[in-house]
């Protein structure tokens, strides 16, 4: 069922992600060398407590998981991408990092990620990572009444094309709201002209997220970590993003 949301709970969905549009901003600044990934979920932690919002992660439990997810934030490192499960792990000098977080606040929920490399970079990580931004920028200006939810996967899918990134339609954006995930999967790449008419009071989150080399992915032994196939570094960008009659607003910006 796909529900669309009045101007006041889509204000309702603003105010949560704006909370998690700056608790990702700050775990990107304390992302460091020797930084260990611990420090970033317990920092997550405290922000979510403080703010007395709930985490749409913890106690998440999908077919795909391996038991319940115990965490607040998803923090997935190099050749990982997608539910990263934070571990003691301390971050290396060129690290990629990408960090996705969600929660609710007075039951609405908002989910973003945003990746950034750790100490020196390579010119190729910050390609990679550019090259999500993009596509999540791209995605975002068809995000129109009366276009179509192919417009948004064909956006996504050309500037991974004009940057020569394999995609993944396995993993992708998703219907938003009062849960984290609701109806509408939203692959990464697409035909244009198809799919489910946009409307305004629609809420998505657009999610492109591309490896390196391949657009095979594996798990993890902890049956929550996804990585590229091939090792090859992984990058991923999203926002929530309610379509309104004026167009998209993004609702997890970060400041």
């Amino acid at each position: 069922m796909i529900e669309h949301k009045s101007p006041k709970d889509i204000q309702r969905m603003h105010v949560t992600g704006r909370f998690v549009g700056e608790v990702l901003a700050e775990l990107g600044g304390l992302a460091a060398v020797g930084v260990d990934l611990m420090d970033l979920e317990h920092h997550a932690r405290r922000r979510i407590k403080e703010r007395g919002a709930e985490s749409c992660y913890w106690d998440y439990a999908p077919s795909f998981g391996r038991g319940p997810f115990r965490n607040v934030v998803c923090l997935s490192v190099n050749d990982a991408v997608l539910h990263g499960l934070p571990h003691g792990y301390k971050l290396r000098d060129g690290d990629l990092l990408s960090m996705d977080m969600a929660v609710t606040i007075d039951g609405w929920a908002a989910d973003s990620a945003h990746s950034v490399v750790v100490g020196t970079p390579a010119r190729e990580d910050l390609r990679l990572i550019e090259a999500t931004e993009v596509a999540l920028e791209a995605a975002i200006e068809v995000a129109l009444p009366g276009n179509r939810l192919g417009d948004i996967s064909s956006a996504i899918g050309a500037v991974a094309a004009e940057y020569g990134y394999p995609v993944n339609l396995e993993f992708g954006g998703h219907g938003i709201g009062r849960t984290m995930h609701e109806d509408l999967h939203i692959p990464n790449d697409g035909r244009p002209g198809r799919g489910w008419k946009l409307r305004p009071g629609l809420t998505i989150a657009i999610e492109p997220w591309f490896a390196a080399g391949t657009d095979k992915i594996v798990f993890d032994p902890d049956g929550w970590t996804i990585r590229s196939a091939d090792g090859s570094r992984t990058a991923h960008s999203e926002h929530t993003v309610a379509i309104t009659e004026t167009g998209p607003l993004v609702l997890t910006r970060r400041p």
